[in-house]
């Protein structure tokens, strides 16, 4: 039967025994490839609890048992050549030649293995785009987004998918990596009338309320970024800058926080400054407003009677 079959191909398809051999020996190779990937995975997700881990085993052994196929496939196919080594600069020179941008992609790929300028996990922003990092691929990494028309850092729910290549051309930058917290800043804006020493004094305790308990662990944070990367700050802890403007005194609040808090740590801030300057009469917050300002009577060089 097996005979007959091979002999109907022969003749209909114009498939020599040769090839068909081939195509048997490859779909075998696939299908153990496969299956075996499949028992390794079942094997370790036993005992492997952690989604990062089992992304992590996920893609190594998909880039293992790609490896491995092209390789026994491409013997089965090119054994005339002897050598890998001659298959591999041929294949290697078509793509070289053909396929530019799939080629720069995976660059880009291994380049992102071996420098680890980000991994998956990590909140990042390339060129315009901006997201954490939820998938690497070889020819593309995934985004799920973050801005856009969405303010402070939060998710738009669009997933962006980035080729690889980008990374040799755009501007990248990483929330996750090396010092791990942003600096902040909310600018609280009162009239020149408010007592802002004692704005100045209720913004500092409340800043240091939300945000002092980072000061100790980014120090740790820095020292340990300072050996590969050149960091210096000399000071941590949250500050109240002030400085005057057209319409009021501005004052200024700059902490420390981890990156995907930034909104909310904003808001806690906010409502607590909302509810401390409510219980003071003489703090005011500065908005445009139209004053009528009489020199004989306001001046401080007015005439006493």
């Amino acid at each position: 039967m097996i005979s007959n079959i091979t002999r109907w191909l022969e003749n209909s398809l114009h498939l020599s025994g040769k090839i068909q051999s081939d195509i048997i020996s490859s779909i075998i190779i696939i299908l153990v490839l496969f299956f075996t990937r499949r028992i390794v995975l079942k094997i370790a997700f036993r005992k492997i609890k952690d989604i990062r881990m089992r992304y992590r085993w996920r893609k190594t052994s998909a880039y293992i048992t790609f490896a491995f196929g092209v390789i026994l496939i491409g013997r089965t196919w090119f054994e005339g050549f002897g050598l890998i080594s001659t298959y591999l600069g041929l294949v290697s020179a078509g793509i070289a030649i053909a396929l530019k941008d799939p080629l720069v992609n995976l660059a880009g790929w291994a380049f992102v293995i071996w420098r680890k300028p980000f991994e998956v996990g990590d909140r990042i922003q390339l060129g315009n785009h901006a997201g954490d990092v939820i998938d690497l691929r070889i020819f593309e990494f995934t985004l799920m987004e973050i801005g856009n028309w969405v303010n402070a850092d939060q998710s738009t729910g669009r997933i962006i998918h980035v080729p690889n290549g980008k990374i040799f051309t755009e501007v990248m930058a990483n929330y996750s990596k090396g010092f791990q917290y942003i600096w902040n800043e909310i600018p609280v804006l009162i009239t020149f009338e408010s007592d802002w020493q004692k704005a100045k004094k209720i913004l500092f305790k409340i800043v240091k309320k939300h945000a002092e308990y980072l000061s100790d662990s980014a120090e740790k944070k820095v020292k340990a970024a300072a050996r590969k990367f050149m960091i210096f700050y000399s000071n941590l802890t949250p500050i109240v800058y002030t400085v005057v403007k057209d319409s009021g005194v501005l004052l200024t609040v700059r902490y420390l926080c981890e990156p995907r808090e930034r909104r909310g740590s904003e808001q806690a801030i906010w409502e607590d400054v909302l509810k401390e300057f409510a219980r003071h009469k003489n703090i005011e917050f500065a908005y445009p407003t139209t004053r009528f300002y009489n020199n004989l009577s306001e001046s401080k060089n007015k005439k006493k009677k």
